[in-house]
């Protein structure tokens, strides 16, 4: 299959420096909500790129939950192949694609785990057939078919009717800590901004222009 005929011209305005925040979770802020203005859909949709003790990369999407200077959340099964290629390598990269923008944010650092305080929180905040489904999943398990999965979740159901569902054990947030995060702003003929800010100790943010 040829996928020249997909290509298209970037035609954005630019990301001077003189536009940009000094501290990239200013500029992180900015242009999130940027995207959620613009109606993109899942402008929250990241994709999460993890690396698994024998150095063999792997990514999928995820959502963000949540963010301030103490780093990006998502929330996710602990026993997944995610969460346990975090427990032995804590070092992970994310992505952000803004199509409708021509913008791509890239940021990588090292990741914990949240307080279960913190997951609880989230954890009761959403629906209940969500919660329900954390339960009744162990993600990434090998399963006989859909019936087993459903029945069991049928059986939590009926379980829990009057009852709170149990925050799962094995279940609950991440925080990535950024150490670098690259700002990406499509421009006419390839001629792309990217702009990288890099974590100084307690000196703050350096900013550095890098070629398209």
């Amino acid at each position: 299959m040829e996928t020249d005929e997909l290509r298209r011209e970037y035609n954005s305005a630019g990301l001077p420096e003189s536009a940009a925040s000094k501290n990239p979770f200013d500029q992180f802020k900015l242009w999130f909500q940027q995207a959620v203005d613009a109606k993109i859909d899942l402008p929250d949709a990241m994709t999460l790129a993890t690396v698994s003790k024998d150095s063999i990369p792997s990514a999928r999407i995820v959502l963000l939950r949540g963010f301030d200077e103490r780093g990006l959340v998502f929330f996710t099964d602990y026993q997944s192949q995610k969460g346990q290629e975090l427990a032995v390598n804590p070092h992970a990269a994310l992505v952000f694609f803004w199509r409708e923008l021509d913008r791509q944010i890239r940021v990588s650092g090292t990741v914990n785990t949240v307080s279960r305080e913190e997951s609880d929180k989230y954890f009761r905040s959403r629906p209940v057939g969500s919660q329900l489904a954390a339960l009744a999943s162990n993600q990434g398990e090998v399963i006989p078919n859909r019936q087993k999965l459903e029945s069991k979740y049928m059986q939590l159901a009926e379980t829990y009717r009057h009852k709170e569902v149990p925050l799962p054990p094995y279940w609950g947030g991440f925080r990535l800590s950024p150490d670098w995060f690259e700002f990406w702003q499509g421009r006419p003929n390839r001629l792309h901004d990217r702009l990288r800010y890099t974590q100084r100790s307690d000196e703050g943010w350096k900013i550095e222009r890098l070629s398209p």
